[in-house]
């Protein structure tokens, strides 16, 4: 096939990218979520969490079962109630994420699982477990939407051995009063599940689209918070026992940074594994998952297809190739390198009439960059607005600089003539911080500092890079120059 008979190289969303499967790149978050060595997945929207979370739920193999939650359906409303109340906050909702963690597992092992029983121990403690699940829901694989539904009554008195702290009637336990006994409810589930799990299995439960709803407030960040802790704890049971569980969580890392509860050092150090591309940390590049996909849709080799779709012999501004030229107006993430590609691909086949070619060259690239950058700031228009709702006018004062690169004069300037529009309280450098953890601007390091010989400073380019109060000199992202109509680099051109 030819570049002219192209349509597109992929979709930026894994739900609609259909060369997702075929092209899957095996990044080592997904291998170590895989191995159940870590369990928190974390990266910026559109890095990929949701292409690994998809891998996962598509693998079939007769050891290995999966359940993803998907909570774009999600009665939150119905979990929020079972909230407990006189307990710290980030532990608000812990028992209710162990509750619904362990009826996921109790489905996946009735209904999936064709080793079951496993053993004797096993076949004694499954039992338990679908009596629980006959007599509370009426079937043995109910609805997740019915986990928490309020005309439930939970049946498990001839099931477990529990004391009750309250009056339990001869129907059972209403779903409204399971708030107060849920911490020995989970405590039998626990045992019985662990007990039923085949140590020779993989098994695994995925929450993903996390941020859908993503609001900013306390309530939303109990939550979270409280599984997280859950499949932390959920996760070292499984170990401890010897069984193959992993409890996974993909989680955006702007919303992961807000969060705060105690020993936080201890997931992100011990069990959360970062989706970067082109980084000092990963073997990945995002050139290596466009060659697969050029592949595919070209029936070419997949070595060096980059420069069989690429003119690279021809040199951008800068003396760059194209790819470091279209690499660094990307945040690091595959989403914008299939945006990108895809834009690149509309010019070519908008001008081949013009010139006849077959790869794609410098003017394609440079034509490109203005859909593309309208896309890039849309969207960080769905990420930053719900951390500063003040987004809107910061983007005019970097508008007003003109150039790439301004310093932090010439910003206090344009603060100072939207002051009118500011909060009283709101600094330049404050301004300044929310514009760099979001990747629009990065700052100057004296002596470097930066990844790959960069002497500005990015978030994009490593997480953990902290704001300097103290730096005099700035620069706006390349990728958004075209939107925000800056005409130059820096001011002195």
């Amino acid at each position: 096939m030819y570049l002219s008979q192209v349509d597109s190289f992929g979709g930026v969303d894994a739900d609609a990218d259909k060369l997702l499967e075929a092209c899957f790149e095996d990044h080592e978050a997904y291998l170590a979520a895989k191995s159940h060595n870590k369990f928190l997945v974390l990266g910026r929207k559109g890095s990929g969490k949701t292409a690994i979370y998809k891998k996962l739920m598509q693998e079939k193999r007769f050891d290995a079962f999966s359940f993803g939650h998907d909570f774009s359906d999600y009665p939150w409303q119905l979990h929020d109630k079972q909230g407990e109340l006189g307990v710290p906050e980030e532990q608000r909702y812990l028992q209710s994420w162990r509750y619904l963690i362990l009826l996921t597992l109790s489905k996946m092992l009735l209904n999936q699982d064709h080793s079951q029983p496993w053993s004797d121990d096993a076949q004694e403690a499954l039992a338990k477990v679908e009596k629980f699940l006959v007599d509370s829901y009426g079937s043995r694989n109910p609805d997740m939407a019915q986990m928490f539904s309020p005309i439930r009554i939970l049946r498990f008195k001839s099931s477990f051995e529990i004391s009750w702290p309250i009056k339990v009637g001869v129907e059972g336990v209403p779903m409204s009063e399971l708030p107060t006994i849920v911490q020995e409810v989970n405590r039998n589930l626990l045992r019985a599940v662990v007990d039923s799990l085949n140590p020779e299995f993989d098994y695994y439960v995925c929450f993903d689209q996390l941020d859908l709803g993503f609001d900013n407030s306390a309530n939303y960040k109990s939550r979270l918070i409280g599984l997280l802790l859950a499949a932390r704890e959920m996760n070292v049971k499984a170990r401890d026992a010897g069984k193959r569980l992993s409890v996974l969580v993909f989680l955006r890392d702007d919303i992961y940074q807000a969060l705060s509860f105690e020993d936080k050092n201890k997931p992100t150090e011990n069990f959360s594994c970062r989706i970067e591309w082109d980084t000092p940390r990963t073997t990945r590049t995002l050139k290596q998952l466009m060659e697969k996909r050029f592949a595919q849709v070209l029936s070419i080799p997949e070595s060096d297809a980059w420069s069989e779709v690429f003119d690279e012999m021809e040199q951008m501004p800068g003396r760059q190739n194209k790819y470091q030229h279209m690499l660094d107006r990307t945040f690091l993430r595959f989403r914008d390198m299939i945006k990108f590609c895809n834009e690149v691909l509309k010019v070519f086949q908008r001008e081949l009439g013009l010139v006849e070619r077959s790869k794609f060259s410098n003017r394609d690239v440079q034509v490109a960059r203005n859909e593309y950058s309208a896309y890039l700031l849309s969207e960080l228009d769905d990420e930053v607005p719900k951390h500063y709702p003040n987004y809107r006018t910061y983007l005019e004062i970097l508008k007003s600089m003109e150039s790439l690169q301004f310093t932090l004069e010439d910003f206090r300037a344009g603060c100072e003539s939207r002051r009118t529009v500011l909060r009283d309280d709101t600094n330049p450098s404050s301004i300044l911080m929310a514009l760099f953890e979001f990747s629009l601007v990065g700052y100057y390091a004296p002596g470097g500092g930066g990844f790959g010989g960069s002497e500005y400073i990015w978030k994009y380019k490593d997480v953990r890079s902290q704001f300097n109060e103290g730096a005099l000199n700035y620069r706006i992202h390349p990728g958004l120059k075209e939107v925000l109509g800056v005409k130059k680099w820096t001011k002195s051109e």
